[in-house]
Parts: structure tokens; C-alpha cells; sequence
């Protein structure tokens, strides 16, 4: 094992450090960074807690607003919502959010602090399949709201994508921590029922008030010319692999990798750590349109990863891969011990009564379906927001609000 990859590349902030980079907020009276956050947390008044040294005050405003904070505050990509807003941009440098919420949400948990309470039980219920962040801010939102809300997960695990991410990014300890507060609040959890298959949807509809569909991206996208062969795997069976067993895997010494988004990014970073001498990452996408987030892309580099934009591949023996460039004339070929595919996720709605369009279920605005007693909210609902976990917040949200008002609430 390599501890390498179980040690964060980035360090947290200490009690001093946190109070200078909160000194260094302007103070916004109508604060572009809350405004440009997409989960609402309010950056602008945890920060101005965290000047006048009120911690407590700081994680209240933080969980009261995502129920994910300690895991958004370590992997959100800041540089495109709530920094980018930021008014000292225009002095210097904008203001370290995520660092800040991470401490925050440190100090929370050292102190053992409980700020969510639920209510009493309005007697209705929601179940909800998949536990990824769209489904885990849902069940919070809507327990809070005095539902019963059981979650119905596939795998042996909860977290969702949230298990993907690798361990130098967002440690498990996290993860499940916050699952334990959310357990604490009464959601009821059962791992290992596939609905569509173990359950049906009809089950789900009988035993509830309304079903709430977050299954999530979880399957790798496989390109036809690297199929069949062994020394090619999907980047999410890597990443989730290696999570698994804290970073105790073999890779070769010679790896490619396919695609230019943060799961490419995260695979090449991964590889690093865990010691690979040679990664080469190969990206259909030119630098000026790519889809990684500038942090993660910037850090891959950093480890010495080699990244070569706007090649698609044309050929693989099993060993060669031959590609082409997009725009000019220029054929590329790499040999590698390993291919790791990172070229997109899709979903598994089988059996749950939706059809998908591009990805998305369509069928209606505000996270309805045609069925009156079902929803959809995260990955698979059509949103204005990015793929990401802060983005899973939001909608997990905004669905609770839809579910509960067509159950007769306010």
C-alpha cells in the first residue's frame, strides 16, 4: 500500500490561518459568491463568522444549508461557482472558500456538534433509490420537512459516486460520517436492494407516498475499438477498486489513459501516487474547451502526468493505441501495460418506469414524472447545473420541495 495516495495533497487550515484568510473578505453587502453557489450554503456569512472568531455559528450555517458540507468543502470545484464570484479577485486572489468550509466543518466534528433535529413525523413516507449526494441531501431535506424517508441502495455500500472518489480527495472517514448523521436523523438505509430487480417500482409505490429516482452515473462508458481486450478497465471500476482497498492495488508501470474530465483527472492523479513511473493521458478535447476542472487538471500535471489534447483514437491492437488529431494532420501512437477508459458514465434505470433522453428523464418540468407519485432529482434529472457533487445538492433540494408540496405541504 502507498500512503501517498491516503495523504491529501492539499492541507487544511489551522485556527490561525483560517482567521487570516477569512480577514481577507471584503465583506460584500450583496455577495457574488453566494449568489454563484449552487447547493446555497452562504459562503458569505460563514466566512464572516469565521473573522469574528464565532465557529459555531459558522458550521451552523453550513450544514443548515448542505447536508454535505464537510464533503463539498473538500471536492466542490470552488474556481467555477463561489470563487469565481468573488469580488477579490479584482485585488488579488479570491478567497479560499473550500478550505475555509473544510475547517469549519473539522471543528464541527471535533466538537461533536448536532445541529440538525428533526421534527415530529408528519406520517407520510418517501423512498428514495440510490445514495449518491443528490439522494443523501433529499432524505435530509425532506426528513426535516417530517417525512419517513427509507433509501434504497444497490450496492453494499452507501455513497453513491461519493465511493469513487479517491481517498487523497475525500477520505471515506468523511463519507461516512456524514451517512452516520444522516442515519442519526431517522433515515432508514437498506444496502444491497436493487429496485427494478430485488424490488420492483411497484413495491416502492405501495410502501410509499412518493419514490424519489437518484440512481446516478455509475457505469463506465466502454469506446467498441477497446473492447474485449484484458489489459483494459473502465476508469469508475479503477477508481471505486481502489478506494475499496485504500490504495493496496497493482498497476503496471506504463499506464494510458482515454478522456479529459475530473475522472480522467482523478485516475491520473491516482496513478501517480500509487507510483507509476509513465502516465500519458490522451484527450479527445483541446485544452481551451476541456471539461476537467482548471484545480484538478493544474494538480495532474503537477505529479507529472503527461496530458496530449485533441486526439480521438482510430485503432488498438492490445497494445498499441493509435490516434488522430481533431483538427490538424497528425497521427499519434502509445504502447501501454494498461488502458484505462475515463470517457463518461451512464445509468441503470431498468425496471424504474423512465426513459432517458441524452442521459436525462424528460418527462416533465420540476423533477416530475409522468407518474404523479414519482420523481427524479441528480444525475438523471434535467438540470442547469454541472454533474458534480454540489450540483446533486441543489437538486436534491429543490426535489424535496416539489415532493413535499404535492403531498399537501407548505
Amino acid at each position: 500500500m502507498d500512503s501517498k495516495y491516503l495523504k491529501s495533497l492539499e492541507p487544511g487550515f489551522d485556527p490561525l490561518t483560517v482567521c487570516e484568510e477569512a480577514s481577507r473578505c471584503l465583506l460584500c453587502l450583496d455577495a457574488p459568491c453566494s449568489k454563484a453557489c449552487p447547493a446555497g450554503t452562504n459562503p458569505d456569512k460563514f466566512i464572516r463568522s469565521v473573522r469574528f472568531r464565532n465557529f459555531k455559528g459558522a458550521a451552523e450555517i453550513v450544514r443548515e444549508n448542505n447536508a454535505l458540507g464537510a464533503i463539498c468543502a473538500r471536492v466542490c470545484p470552488t474556481e467555477k461557482y463561489c470563487q469565481k464570484g468573488c469580488s477579490r479577485s479584482g485585488i488579488d486572489r479570491p478567497i479560499d472558500i473550500g478550505r475555509i468550509q473544510r475547517y469549519i466543518t473539522d471543528y464541527e466534528e471535533a466538537v461533536k456538534m448536532e445541529i440538525l433535529k428533526a421534527p415530529k413525523d408528519n406520517g407520510k413516507s418517501v423512498g428514495i433509490v440510490g445514495s449518491g449526494p443528490a439522494a443523501l441531501q433529499a432524505a435530509v431535506s425532506l426528513r426535516l420537512l417530517g417525512y419517513k424517508v427509507e433509501v434504497y441502495e444497490k450496492e453494499n455500500v452507501l455513497g453513491g459516486m461519493l465511493r469513487l472518489i479517491p481517498e487523497y480527495r475525500l477520505p471515506d472517514r468523511v463519507v461516512d460520517h456524514e451517512i452516520k448523521r444522516i442515519e442519526d436523523l431517522g433515515v432508514k438505509f437498506h444496502k444491497g436492494v436493487f429496485v427494478g430487480k430485488d424490488k420492483s417500482l411497484d413495491d416502492l409505490k405501495k410502501a410509499h407516498d412518493a419514490v424519489l429516482l437518484a440512481p446516478g452515473y455509475s457505469y463506465g462508458k466502454m469506446l467498441q475499438l477497446f473492447e474485449g481486450h484484458k489489459n483494459v478497465v473502465l476508469a469508475v471500476d479503477f477508481l471505486r477498486e481502489v478506494k475499496a482497498k485504500k490504495g493496496g492495488v497493482k498497476v503496471p508501470n506504463n499506464v494510458l489513459v482515454v478522456g479529459g474530465g475530473d475522472v480522467a483527472m482523478d485516475v491520473n492523479a491516482t496513478m501517480k501516487l500509487l507510483g507509476v513511473e509513465h502516465v500519458t493521458d490522451v484527450v479527445y478535447e483541446q485544452f481551451v474547451e476541456f471539461k476537467a476542472s482548471k484545480k484538478e487538471l493544474e494538480g495532474a500535471q503537477r505529479l507529472g502526468v503527461t496530458i496530449i489534447d485533441g486526439y480521438v483514437p482510430v485503432s488498438f491492437d492490445g497494445k498499441k493505441a493509435k490516434f488522430a488529431h481533431r483538427v490538424i494532420k497528425s497521427e499519434l501512437e502509445i504502447e501501454a501495460d494498461l488502458v484505462v477508459l475515463a470517457v463518461g458514465q451512464y445509468p441503470d434505470v431498468s425496471g424504474l418506469g423512465v426513459e432517458l433522453v441524452k442521459g436525462e428523464v424528460n418527462e416533465g418540468a420540476d423533477y416530475h414524472t409522468k407518474d404523479p407519485k414519482v420523481f427524479v432529482c441528480g444525475d438523471i434529472a434535467h438540470s442547469r447545473f454541472d454533474k458534480t457533487v454540489v450540483g446533486g445538492v441543489r437538486t436534491g433540494k429543490e426535489v424535496a420541495l416539489y415532493i413535499d408540496a404535492s403531498l399537501g405541504g407548505k
